[in-house]
């Protein structure tokens, strides 16, 4: 088991990009997994002390994932991704939104294109995210709103969610 994984976050202000490099030691099956049902999902999405409920998952390309991060105090934020991509165990990529519990679109706030590549060496899982935008405006919102730190935190809600499904193999 690797101790000091990798966790790269970079914004380029010229592409209009965040990418996030980040490893998981777990098999690739075991990530896409968690990446893409949402009974995992939910268990790692969200920083604590959020969690997510997941309304909908139709993992198609046209699909979507409609779920909702719920507070502390049950104050449901709803999200969507609307998938563009899927290549199994290779390339998870959708344009996500805020939006209300039946996935209308919140056009104020800021949307995001991910481009997620997974790829495996000796049991370490490497997830490349790319969020392209429109706007340089819209990065700048996000980092605001807190989505280093946030995602971050998911990140390590997934590690130890792998930790859990790793040892029950």
């Amino acid at each position: 088991m690797k101790s000091n994984l990798l966790f790269n976050f970079s914004v380029n202000k010229e592409n209009k990009t965040i990418n996030i490099q980040r490893e998981f030691n777990a098999n690739l099956e075991l990530v896409w997994k968690a990446w893409t049902e949402p009974e995992l999902l939910n268990q790692w999405w969200a920083p604590k002390p959020y969690h997510i409920v997941t309304k909908t998952l139709d993992l198609e390309i046209g699909g979507m994932w409609l779920y909702a991060m719920v507070s502390p105090e049950n104050e449901k934020t709803w999200c969507k991704a609307d998938y563009k991509g899927i290549e199994i165990n290779k390339l998870l990529s959708w344009l996500d939104a805020f939006c209300d519990e039946n996935g209308n679109e919140n056009t104020i706030k800021p949307r995001s294109l991910w481009t997620n590549i997974f790829t495996e060496k000796n049991d370490i899982t490497l997830v490349d995210v790319t969020l392209k935008h429109d706007k340089l405006e819209d990065i700048e919102t996000l980092i605001k709103m807190g989505f280093k730190e946030g995602f971050g935190m998911a990140l390590l809600n997934l590690d130890q969610l792998l930790l859990t499904k790793n040892k029950k193999q």
